[in-house]
């Protein structure tokens, strides 16, 4: 009777620990120039800021990925939906050529579900 006491406990520190061995998802792991490279070109980086160009075709998904703080210029009319972490929360949005938003911190997966391509710069805070 007495070990049955201790199952419970005993899964709960097997969980905790396996789950304080296991990393997070690393910046690295995160980067769109790692996950989507394909899509994604470095235009300038210096101690201040990174300068990143998107440019993603119709269909095309953007894999989970993590941006800072920064501005976006949208270089197209598309359409997305985005499916940003950790909620799960999904969205479909607009993009019209010639806007410049500013975003907060964000990891998101993004599709491309227009008939035209994706075409974005993005200027992210360090």
């Amino acid at each position: 009777m007495a070990i049955k006491k201790w199952i419970p406990l005993a899964c709960l520190a097997v969980i905790g620990l396996v789950m304080w061995r296991t990393p997070a998802a690393s910046q690295e792991e995160l980067d769109p120039l790692k996950v989507a490279g394909d899509t994604h070109t470095l235009l300038l980086e210096n101690p201040i800021v990174r300068v990143i160009s998107a440019k993603v075709p119709p269909g095309k998904i953007e894999r989970k990925h993590k941006h800072p703080r920064g501005v976006t210029v949208y270089l197209a009319d598309y359409e997305i939906e985005q499916t940003t972490f950790p909620s799960g929360a999904k969205n479909k949005a607009v993009r019209k050529f010639g806007t410049v938003v500013w975003s907060e911190p964000v990891v998101h997966e993004v599709k491309n579900i227009g008939k035209t391509a994706m075409h974005s710069i993005r200027i992210e805070l360090k």
